[in-house]
C-alpha cells in the first residue's frame, strides 16, 4: 500500500454526510468532539453550564467560578465502534484555583485510530506493517474573575496530527498548529421567584483560532483551516428546593470557517457541452481560491460568504437544548437535543445520561441516539467520565 494517507478518510468518516458542495470542513475534527460524559448528555453542550472541571473543552472562563481548589478528571469516549473496537478519545484535565478570582488548567486530548496493518503486494503470507496514527491537544488556560458575577478566560493549543502513513518515497512527519480561545461567563447571583430560587448563566467561546494545519508543508495548496468556532450559550437554574434542582440550557454554535463557493463549471471550447475534464476544472481552481484564504481573513469571511445569501448563513448555526436535574446534589438526569441543517452536515441527535457524586468522586455516563439518516460516529456509544473534586470549597456556584 504505497503513497497511503489516510488524512482525506478520516476526515470523510468523521462527517459521515452526503457529498454536498458547501458542507465545511476541516484538519482536525477531532477538537469539536464532546469528550466529557457530563457535556455528551446534555446534547453536547458546556459553554453555559455550571463550573466543572471539563469547562476547558466549552468555556475556559468558567474555572474562576469552580467549587474546589482543585480538581482532576479522566474521560474516555469509544468511537466508531460499530466498524472499529480500537478507536476511542481519551482526555485528562486538571485545574487550580489559585485564589478567589483566578484558575489555571491543563489538559490533554488523544485521539487514537487504532492499529492499521499495511501489506505492500496482495500476498496473504507477507509480514504486515503496523502503524497507529493519532491525533493530540495539549491545553493550558487561565481564567480572571473580573467582577463577582463576570470572568474571562483564555487559552493556548498546540496540536498534532500524525496520520501520515510512511513509506520509502513520502514525508510522515506529524502535522502541526496552535490555536488560541477567548472566552467569557456570566453567573448570576441566586435571586427568588414566587415558588423557587433561581440562578442564570451566560457564556461564550471563541475557540480554536489558529493557523491552518498542513500535512506536507506548502500551507497554500494543502492546509486546512482549524475547526474554529463561535459558542454561544444560557442556561436557567429552577431551584426547586434543598434537595431538588433542574437545569434548562441552551447553546448554538457556528464554524468559524469559509464556506466553499457555489461552483458553476464554464463551457472553455465553445463547443456547446460542458465535459467531465471542464467540470473537473472548475472544482479544481475553486478548491485552490479556497486554499489560499488566510487563517484570521477567514474568521471574519465566515459570517457572510454563504453563496445563498443570509438564509445559508443561517444554516450554518447549530444550535441544541438540553436539561439536567440533580437531587441532593449527588445524582444527576440529563437529556438533550443537537440539530444541524440538512444541507450541512445533518447531525441531528439526542441523548441521554446520568451522573452519581459521593463525596469527591464524580461519575457520569451518557448515551447517543441518532435522529438523522446520515449514521453518527457515536450513535450508539456509551461515554464515561471520572471526576475528581478537592481541596477548599467555595460558595460562589
Amino acid at each position: 500500500m504505497k503513497k497511503l494517507s489516510i488524512v482525506s478518510l478520516f476526515l470523510l468518516v468523521f462527517q459521515l454526510v452526503n457529498a454536498q458542495d458547501r458542507v465545511i470542513t476541516t484538519g482536525v475534527p477531532f477538537l469539536l468532539i464532546s469528550a466529557d460524559a457530563r457535556a455528551a448528555g446534555i446534547g453536547d453542550m458546556g459553554v453555559a453550564t455550571s463550573a466543572d472541571v471539563f469547562s476547558q473543552q466549552y468555556n475556559p472562563a468558567k474555572y474562576a467560578f469552580s467549587p474546589n481548589k482543585y480538581g482532576f478528571s479522566v474521560s474516555y469516549t469509544p468511537y466508531l465502534t460499530s466498524i472499529a473496537n480500537d478507536i476511542s478519545l481519551g482526555q485528562v484535565t486538571f485545574y487550580d484555583r489559585i485564589n478567589e478570582r483566578s484558575a489555571f488548567a491543563a489538559s490533554l486530548r488523544y485521539f487514537g485510530l487504532g492499529d492499521i496493518e499495511l501489506r505492500e503486494t496482495g500476498d496473504p503470507g507477507e509480514i504486515p506493517r503496523t502503524v497507529s496514527p493519532n491525533e493530540l491537544a495539549f491545553d493550558l488556560s487561565y481564567s480572571l474573575k473580573l467582577s463577582e458575577q463576570f470572568s474571562m478566560g483564555i487559552a493556548g493549543r498546540y496540536i498534532r496530527s500524525n496520520l501520515k502513513i510512511p513509506d520509502g518515497n513520502t514525508d510522515a512527519s506529524a502535522a502541526n498548529s496552535f490555536a488560541v480561545d477567548v472566552a467569557g461567563f456570566y453567573q448570576s447571583e441566586e435571586f427568588a421567584m414566587s415558588d423557587f430560587n433561581a440562578k442564570y448563566r451566560i457564556g461564550f467561546n471563541l475557540q480554536n483560532m489558529g493557523p491552518k494545519i498542513s500535512y506536507d508543508g506548502d500551507v497554500e495548496r494543502s492546509s486546512n483551516f482549524l475547526p474554529s468556532n463561535l459558542k454561544l450559550g444560557g442556561s436557567f437554574d429552577f431551584i426547586l428546593d434543598e434537595y431538588n434542582k433542574v437545569s434548562v440550557i441552551g447553546e448554538v454554535n457556528k464554524l468559524m470557517v469559509p464556506t466553499p463557493e457555489k461552483v458553476v463549471p464554464v463551457d472553455l471550447n465553445n463547443d456547446g457541452t460542458i465535459s467531465q475534464s471542464e467540470i473537473n476544472t472548475a472544482y479544481s481552481e475553486a478548491n485552490q481560491r479556497y486554499r489560499k484564504i488566510g487563517w484570521a481573513s477567514g474568521l471574519f469571511k465566515s459570517f457572510g460568504d454563504a453563496p445563498d445569501g443570509f438564509g445559508e448563513e443561517l444554516k450554518e448555526f447549530t444550535w441544541a437544548l438540553g436539561a439536567e436535574y440533580w437531587y441532593q446534589d449527588s445524582f444527576a438526569f440529563r437529556a438533550g437535543y443537537f440539530n444541524e441543517s440538512v444541507e450541512k452536515g445533518a447531525r441531528k441527535f439526542a441523548t441521554i445520561g446520568a451522573g452519581f457524586k459521593y463525596n469527591i468522586v464524580k461519575v457520569d455516563v451518557s448515551y447517543l441516539f441518532s435522529t438523522s439518516k446520515v449514521r453518527n460516529p457515536l450513535e450508539n456509544t456509551l461515554r464515561f467520565s471520572l471526576t475528581f473534586n478537592f481541596g477548599d470549597s467555595y460558595d460562589d456556584l
